[in-house]
């Protein structure tokens, strides 16, 4: 039993980028706007950018774990398949 991975739609994939850029510009757009000094302004602006990097390699660590457990899962089903095939061959 294989299954085939998912795939996004173009619309789909369009929007999350199209979304991400507006959430930055915006965080952006709001820090630069912000009645506070420069000092303040750049440590908000660092805490943004250092969010956002742990949230990519969150994002990427959650799905290697995912990817990797489901290959695993398919080498665990190869190996079942092959060894029911070969008691199948020795009683028949």
């Amino acid at each position: 039993m294989t299954t085939a991975a998912a795939k996004n739609t173009g619309a789909w994939l369009s929007f999350t980028y199209i979304f991400f850029v507006f959430a930055v510009g915006m965080m952006l757009l709001g820090i630069w706007a912000m009645p506070a000094d420069l000092w303040i302004k750049g440590y908000l602006a660092m805490g943004t950018v250092s969010m956002l990097g742990a949230a990519f390699t969150l994002a990427k660590t959650v799905c290697d774990e995912q990817e990797a457990k489901r290959f695993a899962n398919r080498l665990d089903d190869a190996k079942a398949e092959r060894l029911l095939m070969e008691v199948g061959r020795g009683t028949a």
